[in-house]
C-alpha cells in the first residue's frame, strides 16, 4: 500500500509550506526516539513525509504521480530514500542525494531546524526534557500554580557554563584547531558525505581555556536539582502538555532545552468533564419529585440551590450557564448540567405500602 504523505502529516494537499513544516516539528517533537513514549517507525515515516512535501519539485511529483510516485522516483525523479543511520542522538537523515555524489551538510542546522524554533544551527543546544504532574479537579476549573522538582543539567554557576576556570588564559582549541567544528566523511550509499558539527570543547569559539573550571571539570554543567514554579492555567485538558522554554537541560556554551510538562487531571467520581461542560448526577426521593422542593446540589466550587417542580420527571436535566470549565483559549466558560434523578424505593414499610395503595385507588 502506498503511503498518503499528506495524511501522515495531517495536513491538506493546498497547505502551504509554513504549514507543512509546523504539522512536522509539531509531530517530530512528539514521536522523537529521545522521547519518552517516542516511536522511531513513526518518526522515520513523519520525516519521509516530510522530505518530499518540503520539496517543491518533489511534492510536484508526487501531486502529479500519486500512487505510482515510487516508479516514477526510480525512473529519474531523483532518488529519495529515508532513515535512520546511527546520528548520535538523533538518528540521521538521508535526503535524496544520487550515488556517487560527495555531500556536505551541518547536522547542526539540520538539528536546529527540526527543534530549535530558529536558533542557529551552529550553537549548541540542550535536550528537552519531560515531567508529569498531577493536579485536582477543582484546580482544572480555578487554575493553580505548582512548584516541581527536577533533577538535571544546570549551568555551573563557578564558571557560568563556559568549562573554563575563570582566572585561566585562553588558548587555541587543540580538537578544532581553532576552527570551531569537527569535519568527518564517511562512505554511505549515496557516496562520500561530509558531516560537520560544533566542536565538543570549545563550544564552536575555536578556544579553550588553558584550565578546567575545578567544579564541573570543564563540561559548564553541572547535575543538581532546581525548583520550578509552573503556571497551570484554568481549564487545562487532561494529558495536555505545557512547554516552558529553556528550562531543560543545560549545555556547554549553549542555550538550554526546554521542559515539556504533561499535566494528568485527577477524576472526580461526582463530576465528569464534556469538552468544556461539566456534569453531575442529584437523586432526589419520589415524594420531592411529587410534591415539589427546594435541594441543595454540590458543585466542584460548593453548593447551589435548585427549585424543584411538582410532578418533575427522572431525567430532567438543569443547566446553569457560565458554571462550567474556563475555556483554555478564550473567554467565558462551559455550563454545569444537573441531571435529576428520582429514587424509587426497593423495599417499603407496610405503612408506605399502605398509602402507595391509596394513591393507587386515586388513580394516581
Amino acid at each position: 500500500m502506498k503511503k498518503d504523505f499528506y495524511n501522515i502529516l495531517g495536513v491538506n494537499k493546498s497547505a502551504s509550506a509554513e504549514e507543512i513544516k509546523k504539522a512536522f516539528r509539531k509531530l517530530a517533537h512528539k514521536y522523537h526516539p529521545d522521547k519518552k513514549g517516542g516511536d522511531e517507525a513513526k518518526f522515520k515515516e513523519i520525516n519521509e513525509a516530510y522530505q518530499i512535501l518540503s520539496n517543491p519539485q518533489k511534492k510536484q511529483q508526487y501531486d502529479q504521480f500519486g500512487q505510482t510516485f515510487d516508479q516514477a522516483q526510480a525512473g529519474g525523479g531523483g532518488g529519495f530514500s529515508s532513515g535512520f543511520d546511527g546520528f548520535s542522538g538523533f538518528s540521521g537523515f538521508n535526503s535524496g542525494f544520487s550515488s556517487g555524489e560527495s555531500v556536505e551538510f551541518d547536522l547542526g542546522d539540520i538539528l536546529g531546524d527540526f527543534f530549535g524554533g530558529g536558533r542557529s544551527g551552529r550553537t549548541a543546544r540542550g535536550r528537552d526534557i519531560q515531567a508529569d504532574i498531577t493536579i485536582e479537579f477543582l484546580e482544572m476549573i480555578t487554575g493553580v500554580e505548582k512548584e516541581i522538582e527536577i533533577f538535571k543539567n544546570s549551568v555551573c554557576a563557578n564558571c557560568n557554563g563556559t568549562g573554563a576556570d575563570p582566572r585561566s588564559e585562553q588558548k587555541i582549541c587543540s580538537t578544532c584547531d581553532g576552527k570551531g567544528e569537527i569535519r568527518k566523511t564517511r562512505q554511505t550509499i549515496f557516496g562520500a558525505m561530509a558531516t560537520s558539527a560544533i566542536c565538543p570543547d570549545c563550544g564552536g569559539e575555536g578556544k579553550t581555556a588553558a584550565k578546567k573550571c575545578d567544579v564541573c571539570r570543564g563540561s559548564g554543567v553541572i547535575k543538581e536539582k532546581e525548583k520550578i514554579k509552573i503556571k497551570i492555567p484554568a481549564g487545562i485538558n487532561d494529558d495536555e502538555t505545557i512547554k516552558i522554554s529553556e528550562k531543560g537541560e543545560a549545555v556547554k556554551k549553549g542555550a538550554a532545552g526546554d521542559l515539556y510538562i504533561v499535566v494528568r487531571v485527577k477524576q472526580d467520581s461526582g463530576f465528569i468533564r464534556v469538552n468544556d461542560d461539566i456534569r453531575t448526577v442529584k437523586r432526589i426521593k419520589l415524594t420531592q419529585a411529587i410534591l415539589g422542593d427546594k435541594i441543595e446540589v454540590d458543585t466542584p466550587e460548593g453548593k447551589v440551590r435548585l427549585k424543584i417542580q411538582e410532578g418533575m420527571e427522572s431525567g430532567t436535566e438543569f443547566r446553569l450557564r457560565g458554571k462550567g470549565v474556563p475555556h483554555l483559549r478564550g473567554f467565558g466558560r462551559g455550563d454545569l448540567i444537573i441531571k435529576v434523578i428520582i429514587t424509587i424505593p426497593k423495599r417499603l414499610t407496610r405503612q408506605q405500602k399502605k398509602i402507595v395503595k391509596e394513591l393507587e385507588k386515586e388513580k394516581l
